[in-house]
């Protein structure tokens, strides 16, 4: 770290990121982990979508959703874990101020998004289930269209501000961000000027986000457990019941990590900055990775076509 400026810095032109700070001697074994876990995000999410696309029959709305989906996890993984394992690899610390401004974006912008597609996929269960024989002409391909495209736009909108109130502040005290990525907190918190804008802003974001997709995903699922439940034999309410788990897997899969991460940050003042990041990370790199394998294994139709592909294969050899 001696070889930085931390103080009267103010070239805002590059950045230092210092990966996991207190733990730079593990930071190659900490990267195996974290290394693995893309390679499994990338295979499973391009298989995801290789699959949808190749198969006529997976050409519904669940699908579709799911591909959305996929491809958030992809943006995001990607967004975040090369760069991570640069620094852990290559010590390659540096970041342009603009680069870092669009990995910020892309960050938090494909969060909201993906949020957004678990309240779509959270609809879909809702109208497969309690209203199933207006399902198809509820959920069209325009439809699905234009929730994707409000799913897209929401998500744009609302982090648009993100990267041009971070553009506008001073910067004159250090440029060593002690994360791993580009975190909008942790970034604006080295502006030698009043934040609260930014960060008010940010917590409104995550609040309004968050708690609205929550609320509707909780209404969806009282819905469609009363629907289960009413449904006349226990067989027929395990049927039902099992379409939801892959979807239900995947929302705590999703909103746990950030759950936990979001209270860490805001009462663990008292927790050693490293394992702050090590959560942050483990937020952003864990959901993209077991949600195309909870989909995989726990979707039938997925996981049947998958195996139909790998047999095909294994009588031409």
């Amino acid at each position: 770290m001696s070889d930085y400026n931390i103080t009267d810095f103010i070239n805002t032109s590059t950045f230092i990121l210092l990966g996991i700070p207190g733990l730079e001697m593990a930071h190659v074994w900490i990267s195996i982990p974290f290394c693995t876990m893309y390679i499994i995000a990338i295979l499973g999410n391009v298989t995801i979508l290789f699959i949808v696309k190749r198969e006529p029959s997976l050409h519904g709305p669940m699908y579709y959703f799911l591909c959305m989906l996929a491809v958030s996890d992809l943006v995001l993984s990607t967004a975040v874990l090369p760069k991570m394992l640069a620094i852990f690899w290559f010590i390659s610390r540096e970041i342009n101020f603009s680069a870092c401004l669009t990995q910020m974006y892309f960050i938090h912008c494909f969060s909201v998004m993906e949020s957004g597609i678990l309240v779509a996929m959270a609809f879909d269960r809702y109208v497969a289930i309690c209203d199933p024989l207006r399902h198809s002409t509820i959920l069209t391909n325009t439809m699905v269209a234009k929730i994707g495209l409000a799913v897209v736009l929401r998500g744009g909108t609302l982090i648009l501000p993100y990267p041009f109130l971070a553009r506008r502040w001073p910067y004159c005290r250090t440029n060593i961000i002690p994360h791993s990525y580009c975190e909008h907190i942790a970034l604006v918190k080295l502006a030698c000027a009043d934040i609260h804008v930014s960060s008010y802003y940010s917590l409104s974001v995550a609040f309004l986000v968050t708690g609205l997709d929550v609320f509707f995903i909780t209404v969806s699922y009282i819905q469609i457990l009363r629907a289960i439940f009413s449904l006349p034999t226990r067989d027929a309410r395990v049927k039902t019941f099992v379409t939801c788990g892959s979807h239900i897997f995947v929302i705590l899969a999703s909103y746990t990590p950030a759950l936990f991460s979001f209270l860490m940050h805001r009462f663990g003042h008292n927790v050693a900055l490293h394992f702050h990041i090590i959560i942050a990370n483990v937020y952003l790199a864990v959901p993209p990775m077991v949600h195309p394998i909870i989909y995989g294994m726990r979707t039938k139709e997925i996981w049947d076509r998958l195996c139909h592909k790998y047999k095909g294969k294994g009588k031409h050899l």
